[in-house]
């Protein structure tokens, strides 16, 4: 089985949105662009901020900078460019069904209301891309969802979404390799 080519990272652009919950999947690829000293580069061709990963050839990083609910544009034109297949992506993104500190791997399924896999599906015209799920708890009233995800989680729930974060970037090498039943073990059994 082929590997990861491409990692996106969803989130929204600018420093208002920075530190929201909305962007944990634009922090999990600071992680992985600082761990294999990559470079990231605003690249408006691709719709986003593009890097190749220093350590492999022709493996990609990528945050949208359409705002959460293009962010289809984005990875479509890179997977397009590059001839990268849909099974051959990860989409790394914020989870309201899991609680802060939990991430879960998994390849396909439906888009749970998320607005960035909704225009993903639609711009690839698949669900069969593979997904990181960043757990950062639900406020417990769908009518305050949109306000939540826009917010900085607190300072507990911070520590939790950074630890779950590093403990999944320590996957890379799985991840690159197609070695996704190991990347899922190890992800998912607590120690």
């Amino acid at each position: 089985m082929s590997g990861i080519k491409l990692f996106v990272g969803l989130g929204n652009p600018g420093a208002q949105y920075e530190h929201t919950r909305h962007n944990a999947g634009f922090w999990w690829i600071d992680a992985i662009a600082a761990q294999t000293n990559s470079k990231l580069m605003l690249d408006a061709k691709m719709f986003g901020i593009v890097g190749k990963i220093n350590t492999t050839t022709d493996r990609w990083l990528l945050k949208p900078t359409t705002f959460m609910n293009l962010s289809g544009k984005s990875i479509a034109a890179l997977a397009n460019y590059y001839k990268i297949n849909p099974a051959e992506i990860l989409v790394i993104h914020d989870e309201l069904d899991l609680p802060a500190g939990t991430i879960k791997l998994k390849f396909g399924g439906g888009h749970g209301g998320h607005n960035g896999l909704k225009d993903t599906h639609r711009t690839l015209g698949t669900a069969n891309y593979w997904r990181l799920r960043v757990g950062i708890g639900h406020p417990g009233d769908k009518n305050e969802v949109a306000n939540f995800v826009l917010k900085p989680p607190l300072k507990n729930e911070q520590i939790l979404i950074e630890d779950s974060l590093y403990e999944s970037t320590k996957l890379l090498s799985l991840l690159l390799a197609g070695e996704f039943d190991q990347a899922m073990l190890k992800l998912h059994t607590k120690k």
